[in-house]
C-alpha cells in the first residue's frame, strides 16, 4: 500500500514550528492557519500553551478581532476593565481595538486556540502595546 500524501489543507501541530509571542510570557504560540502554511487570506489559528502565572500582558489589535477557546488548564481573561475565569471548552471574544489580558490560572499549562480575524501575523503594526501591565490578580 502507499503512502498518502498530506493534502495542502490539512495541518499537523508537530510539523509547526513554535515561536514565542511579543508582549506575552511563558508562552508558545504554534500558526496552524494562515497564509503561510494553508494560504488563509481572512483567517489565521494559533495554537498556544501558556505556563502558569503567564500570558499576555495588555494590548489591542487595531481592526483584528480575536477569539480564544481554551482546550485545556483555566485562566482569567480580562477586556478593559471586567474580567471572567475560564476553564476547558470555554471561549472569548476580543473586540477590535480593545485592551485585554490574558493571564493562565492553572498549575498546568494551558493550550487554546487563538483565532484571529483578519490574520495578526505578529505584526507589530497590528497590536497596540501602551497600556498598563498589571493584570488582575488570579
Amino acid at each position: 500500500m502507499t503512502q498518502q500524501k498530506t493534502p495542502a489543507w490539512l495541518v499537523r501541530e508537530a510539523d509547526v514550528p513554535g515561536y514565542h509571542p511579543a508582549n506575552h510570557t511563558g508562552t508558545l504560540n504554534r500558526r496552524l492557519i494562515s497564509p503561510d502554511t494553508v494560504g488563509a487570506r481572512g483567517v489565521e489559528v494559533l495554537l498556544g500553551v501558556i505556563d502558569k502565572g503567564k500570558g499576555a500582558l495588555p494590548h489591542a489589535h487595531p481592526g483584528i478581532e480575536q477569539v480564544c477557546y481554551l482546550i485545556s488548564g483555566t485562566a482569567r481573561a480580562q477586556v478593559q476593565d471586567e474580567w471572567a475565569d475560564m476553564g476547558p471548552g470555554d471561549c472569548c471574544y476580543f473586540p477590535p481595538d480593545i485592551p485585554h489580558v490574558f493571564t493562565v490560572t492553572s498549575d498546568e499549562p494551558a493550550r487554546l486556540l487563538v483565532i484571529y480575524t483578519p490574520p495578526y501575523e505578529e505584526s507589530p503594526d497590528r497590536v497596540i502595546r501602551d497600556f498598563p501591565a498589571s493584570p488582575p490578580a488570579a
